[in-house]
Formats: structure tokens, sequence, C-alpha cells
């Protein structure tokens, strides 16, 4: 039997595991300042427990972030069958005085250790928001065993 959506327990489950260490952006949605809804590709790391992403201090997703934490967050792939990952949960923004931990891990799966340290480089000593997401709620479709609800029987 499948997971249902919603279940945490999704956050383990093998789809979940190759979109969490893929090279592929995750799309963070938020609402903005005035009430319309944004939707951001944005790098991140997934730490075992939270989505994790680095910021520049001055972006202007920080104060709709403060003003409206509630945020969805998708990793999907671009190919048949895709495979998507969509969480839900709440924004902490942490001020860092240096670039975030999980930026250049990032940097590093997307660039290769190599290229993610000569991306990060320029950016040292410099200021970052931490945006860290624990997932509340999660669901993945497959386009296999796990289809959208409206092509579910």
């Amino acid at each position: 039997m499948t997971t249902q959506r919603g279940d945490l327990s999704l956050l383990d489950d093998p789809i979940a595991t190759e979109l969490f260490g893929s090279t592929l952006p995750a799309r963070l949605a938020y609402t903005w300042a005035d009430g319309t809804p944004r939707v951001v590709p944005i790098w991140f790391h997934w730490d075992g427990s939270a989505v994790l992403m680095g910021t520049p201090v001055k972006a202007p997703k920080v104060e709709a972030l403060r003003a409206h934490p509630a945020v969805a967050i998708s990793i999907d792939s671009s190919t048949f069958p895709y495979r998507f990952l969509s969480l839900r949960g709440e924004a902490q923004l942490t001020l860092l005085d240096d670039v975030s931990p999980a930026y250049a891990s990032a940097a590093a799966r997307y660039f290769g250790p190599e290229g993610g340290r000569a991306w990060v480089a320029p950016l040292s000593g410099q200021p970052m928001v931490e945006i860290r997401v624990v997932p509340s709620w999660v669901n993945i479709i497959d386009f296999e065993s796990r289809l959208p609800s409206a092509l579910s029987s």
C-alpha cells in the first residue's frame, strides 16, 4: 500500500532520497508582501530533517518570509516518468556572519567539490541568511505508482 499524502515517512522514500541528492534546484513558494504568491528556484541542502537554503541578506524574499513564513517547496525531475517531491512547512530565518554551511554544501553538490569552493570563495566573510524549513507535510508523485489526485481512482 502506498503511503498517504502528507505523511512525513515519505521523506525516507527512495524517490525523496533521489531528489534530495540531485542537482535539480528546489522551487520555493511563498507569499509576497502584497499577498500574491511567488515561486523562485533556489539551491538547497537536505540535512535529514530540514531543507536549508542560503540567500543574501538583502534578498527581497527575506522580509516576505519574515512576514509570512508558511512555504511550499517542490523538487521535480524534468523527464518522464516525472518525479515530484512536494513539502510544506514554516520558514525559519537565521542571520549568519558568513556563508551558510548548507549553501556551501549545495554549491559542492551542484558544481562538484572544487567548483563549489570556487563559487563560495568570493562570498566568504559576507553575512547570509539561512532559510530552514522542517517539513510538516510531504507528497510524492512519480507517475507510476503515485499519480496526481485528479488521476487517481
